[in-house]
């Protein structure tokens, strides 16, 4: 009680003013005292902020660890997900990501598990437990240099007092200078013993680096772990996406489209165009006048889906046509390609008609096969579209203004209204040429029905010959989804549909086309395919003209500008042939007319190809065989 008074008593004294303060450390101790305070402080928040960054239950084992961490139960709930989903592209997905994620939570269990133990629980241990040690030691250090300076200040009093009273004051300076003395060196023990601790802390500041270094470690080989497991989980998921064929057609590159698919025409062209050919060539304003936006939607959705449930969309040609539109401008290169984009609007600046045909027809041999492909069998649509012409109002001025924007774009574009102004123009010039002179352009025949995904069935007692008004009910379509498609479907077999359809319209197509006048372009192709020529496919160069003034001069065959007339009725094989001298007769409900366009083919040639002699062809000679004689 006495000492604990003299301690107050003398750190009033050095509060004020009145005593000296024994300062016992030395300057490069009181250095690490402050270094101390600032370490603790960086601990303490290191493993505070460490402890939080753990998604498990902190100071559990990795067992316990793991269940609870929120990795596992996404893993959970993936393998459940996936057991519902069963053999479907999504259920391999989640199967696979789940067990990823699974080992991922259990690499992540066994790393927090490491930094805990590693590096949270030592710098605890210093922030609590050493720092807080060497603390204590200067605390009592300050409790004894205060009773030494209080013992001292006491025996410098007792000793000025000795001069004036010299009765008792020998022995009371004795018993105070051993008490000075006593306390002095336990001041000296508490400093020897605080210096060893804070020079011990010092020197093990490297060691406690480490602690940093261990960690960094720690999560590199975590991540090393993890990323190993993304590695081995990545390639089995994208061969499960790249085996699903069924993916959107609408917005992927062509090639990527065609590559997946397996197929030669894109799905969303030979859907359409298949489409169109039944119910869309006569309807007036195609491709000008737009759908409704639900029902475009909906199309382009089952296009997307590769659906075989297409019937609903027969009585919308328009539907039908702005989807096809819309396929076409949202394709990332246009079907004519960018590389090719400035050698178009140079030749659709050309005046000469015939070097512009020639130009273009080189262009054309430039874009890449898939590209060609597909332009060729939307070209050789897009003309017999034209031939209707007089009825659909679609001539191939109107079908270029409205389509060629969709065909070919600048690849840098500005606002939507400089893009059109800036190229409606040179689209214009390109493809209606190409679409007059398709024949010539692209002399082969092209089989709209390519994947056969519309294969009309024949019962055994029909006959082609011998339709009669009811053919329309008849007859049976077996409508197959692309053989390119994941998911094969059964056969749907629909009554009243588009294979007896199709042989209805046939017949009545060979009627027209003997009955139809041939309009003649506002000019001839500079190199067009000659009535004596027989057609060969397109080489490096457009054929010569003497060459094929020569072959007509012998006689030949018709080429696909005139077209070949068969006995059966063959889908996409009867193009227009040259102005009749006397039209024929529509053929009847009963197929007598039909047989009479048989018999005038059969009497044409014997080898099923209607005789363009002279003597032979009661339409005259064609406009080709006329410009030669000028």
């Amino acid at each position: 009680m006495k000492k604990q008074f003299n301690r107050m008593k003398q750190l009033a004294n050095q509060t004020v003013g009145r005593a000296e303060k024994t300062e016992v450390l030395s300057e490069d101790l009181l250095q690490i005292e402050r270094r101390l305070d600032t370490v603790r402080s960086v601990c303490h928040h290191s493993h505070k902020r460490l402890t939080a960054c753990f998604q498990g239950q902190h100071g559990t084992d990795t067992e316990r660890r793991y269940k609870k961490l929120p990795l596992t139960a996404l893993a959970q709930n993936m393998q459940e997900a996936s057991t519902q989903l069963e053999e479907s592209l999504l259920g391999k997905m989640l199967e696979t990501c789940g067990d990823a994620e699974n080992q991922l939570a259990l690499e992540l269990a066994q790393h927090e598990v490491f930094v805990e133990r590693e590096i949270v629980e030592p710098l605890g241990s210093i922030a609590e437990m050493e720092i807080p040690n060497i603390q204590k030691q200067r605390k009592q250090l300050a409790k004894l240099v205060l009773d030494w300076d209080s013992v001292r200040a006491r025996w410098n009093q007792a000793h000025k007092s000795s001069g004036t009273n010299f009765q008792g004051l020998p022995s009371k300076i004795d018993t105070l200078k051993e008490e000075m003395d006593e306390a002095g060196n336990k001041v000296e023990l508490c400093k020897d013993q605080l210096a060893a601790d804070m020079y011990n802390f010092m020197a093990k500041e490297g060691e406690y680096g480490k602690f940093f270094v261990t960690l960094l470690e720690a999560q590199a080989d975590y991540h090393r772990k993890a990323l190993a497991v993304l590695e081995k989980a990545l390639p089995e998921m994208r061969a499960h996406q790249d085996k699903w064929a069924e993916k959107p057609a609408f917005g992927t590159p062509l090639e990527e489209h065609l590559k997946r698919s397996g197929r030669e025409i894109a799905l969303p062209i030979e859907a359409c165009v298949m489409l169109l050919l039944e119910t869309g060539m006569k309807e007036e304003g195609l491709f000008r006048i737009g759908a409704g936006a639900s029902k475009l939607k909906k199309l382009k959705a089952a296009l997307d889906c590769s659906t075989s449930h297409l019937d609903e969309f027969y009585s919308d040609p328009h539907a039908v046509a702005g989807a096809l539109k819309s396929y076409l401008r949202e394709l990332p290169e246009p079907l004519m390609t960018f590389n090719l984009y400035e050698e178009w609007t140079q030749v659709a600046s050309v005046q000469d008609q015939d070097k512009k045909l020639q130009d273009l027809w080189r262009t054309c041999q430039k874009l890449p096969p898939q590209n060609f492909v597909n332009f060729r069998y939307l070209i050789k649509f897009l003309a017999k579209l034209a031939q209707t012409s007089d009825v659909n109002k679609m001539t191939p001025s109107n079908i270029a203004i409205v389509l060629g924007p969709n065909l070919l774009w600048a690849k840098t574009e500005g606002t939507l209204a400089e893009m059109a102004a800036a190229t409606s123009v040179h689209v214009v010039a390109v493809i209606e040429p190409i679409i007059q002179h398709a024949d010539w352009f692209f002399p082969e025949e092209v089989e709209f029905n390519v994947s056969e995904a519309f294969v009309p069935l024949v019962t055994p007692n029909s006959n082609h010959s011998s339709h009669t008004g009811n053919d329309s009910d008849s007859g049976t379509l077996e409508r197959k989804r692309p053989a390119s498609m994941a998911v094969m479907e059964g056969d749907l077999v629909k009554k009243e549909s588009f294979g007896v359809k199709l042989m209805d319209f046939q017949a009545h197509r060979r009627g027209g086309t003997l009955t139809r006048k041939h309009i003649s372009p506002a000019f001839q192709p500079p190199l067009p395919p000659t009535d004596g020529s027989t057609l060969a496919p397109a080489g490096p160069e457009p054929p010569p003209l003497s060459s094929r003034a020569e072959s007509s001069a012998g006689g030949g065959t018709v080429p696909s500008s005139a077209g070949t007339l068969e006995q059966g009725p063959s889908p996409g094989d009867s193009p227009p042939k040259p102005k009749d001298s006397a039209p024929a007769p529509a053929p009847g409900r009963n197929g007598s007319q039909m047989a009479s366009g048989q018999n005038q083919a059969q009497m044409a040639a014997g080898s099923h190809q209607l005789s363009v002699g002279p003597g032979h062809n009661s339409a005259g000679p064609s406009p080709h065989t006329l410009r030669r004689g000028k």
